[in-house]
């Protein structure tokens, strides 16, 4: 009896008893598709997100005034300057690199916005930003639109504002764009809407004032206000050589003399993509773990199944032995049975995966393509083929251990 009459006669033991073969290879089928379709909906969601929200920091470094570390053997670290909005545009021209300089300051976090009889509560955020500010912090206009070059240049009172505060100060069915609003008894004209999004790095940009950063200046002169610059360079792998000659421009515009350390640090901003890397991990470890703890109890139920084909057919294996089949022939021919009902699973389970992860990553994310986890399905037939083999050779083993005289009395 070769390999290849071995499983035919694996297929045709497997017809015989449809039913229970189906069933067992339904467990096998859930243990997989459970794997399958766990992994397949984090590989989508994590796309869609990585490819919305690759401007939050993917290739993007930031530069800010280097802050006192306190004291150290009883002297007080040094106090450096703050980055002025001179120096930071001093930046902007000189930067070669192609990217994206984002400059903005921060006015207050406890302002009150009022328009005619209404007002907010005083905790609005005012903020000052060049045109690039929006884009690069990750924000949407659902309304209006973003700032000019001659708005930001020139510092005209206009404002862009989170859905939180024109909920408060405007009517539902009222147009907020155009309105006048007043911050510090300033009015600002409503130039766009922000679209919602909730609290995000313990902050909410749903309330939030964004001003033209000169407007910003003017608004809280004398107050001495730090400019934040952000670079979002264009390829990721010019990254180091964009962040050296970076730090060497603001050397010169800080006067930061050779061989002393530097008044500012230059660090590349966290990527929002390796912190969903980071929690994608985790959630992919739970759903490996879910998925094999499956599979092990199909394996038992698969070990189970095998025990009684085994004693179903002694008389058919005492035949086999009686014709001259060696006991390595009968271990395989179990042991291929066990193989063919666990890839049949397996089969089904990828399909069924496939379908329930695409389908979760679509409801969840927008515009998401068709996701097909190769690496996950190539080890679901390796994992089909380890628990035939894991559950299948014991009762295999025994199989080819029976004596043939034994075997053929049985009844």
């Amino acid at each position: 009896m070769n390999l290849v009459e071995n499983i035919r006669e694996g297929i045709r033991s497997i017809n015989a008893n449809l039913l229970r073969s189906i069933l067992t290879a339904l467990i096998v089928a859930i243990g997989i598709a459970a794997l399958v379709g766990i992994l397949t909906a984090i590989d989508g969601i994590e796309s869609s997100i990585t490819n919305s929200f690759s401007n939050l920091g993917a290739n993007s470094f930031h530069i800010s005034v280097k802050r006192p570390r306190g004291a150290f053997e009883g002297r007080e670290g040094k106090v450096y300057p703050p980055i002025t909005y001179k120096e930071a545009v001093r930046f902007e021209e000189k930067f070669d690199t192609k990217a994206q300089v984002s400059l903005s300051t921060f006015v207050t976090g406890i302002a009150e916005v009022k328009r005619l009889s209404e007002k907010t509560n005083p905790n609005v955020s005012v903020v000052g930003g060049n045109i690039n500010y929006i884009y690069q912090e990750g924000l949407d206009i659902e309304k209006g639109r973003n700032f000019s070059d001659i708005e930001v240049k020139y510092g005209s009172n206009v404002a862009i504002v989170g859905p939180e505060i024109t909920k408060k100060l405007f009517k539902k069915d009222e147009d907020p764009l155009n309105k006048e609003i007043s911050v510090w008894g300033i009015r600002f004209r409503v130039i766009g809407v922000l679209s919602e999004q909730g609290a995000m790095d313990g902050g909410s940009s749903d309330k939030r004032v964004i001003i033209p950063i000169n407007s910003a200046r003017a608004m809280a002169a004398g107050s001495g206000l730090t400019t934040e610059i952000n670079v979002l360079v264009d390829n990721s792998f010019s990254m180091d050589q964009a962040m050296g000659e970076a730090s060497g421009i603001m050397r010169i515009i800080r006067h930061d003399r050779i061989g002393d350390p530097e008044s500012f640090i230059v660090e590349r901003s966290e990527s929002l993509a390796q912190t969903l890397g980071e929690v994608s991990g985790y959630l992919k470890i739970g759903g490996f773990g879910i998925g094999i703890i499956t599979l092990l109890g199909a394996s038992i139920g698969l070990m189970n199944i095998m025990m009684v084909s085994v004693t179903e057919r002694t008389r058919e294996i005492g035949v086999r032995k009686a014709l001259g089949a060696t006991p390595s022939r009968i271990r395989q021919q179990f042991l291929i049975e066990a193989i063919v009902v666990c890839q049949m699973g397996g089969i089904a389970g990828v399909i069924l995966g496939m379908a329930f992860g695409n389908i979760v990553t679509n409801l969840i994310g927008d515009n998401v393509s068709f996701v097909i986890p190769w690496l996950w399905i190539i080890i679901s037939f390796i994992l089909g083929v380890v628990v035939g083999v894991g559950s299948g050779y014991y009762p295999a083993n025994k199989a080819s251990k029976l004596d043939p005289i034994e075997s053929l009395r049985f009844e």
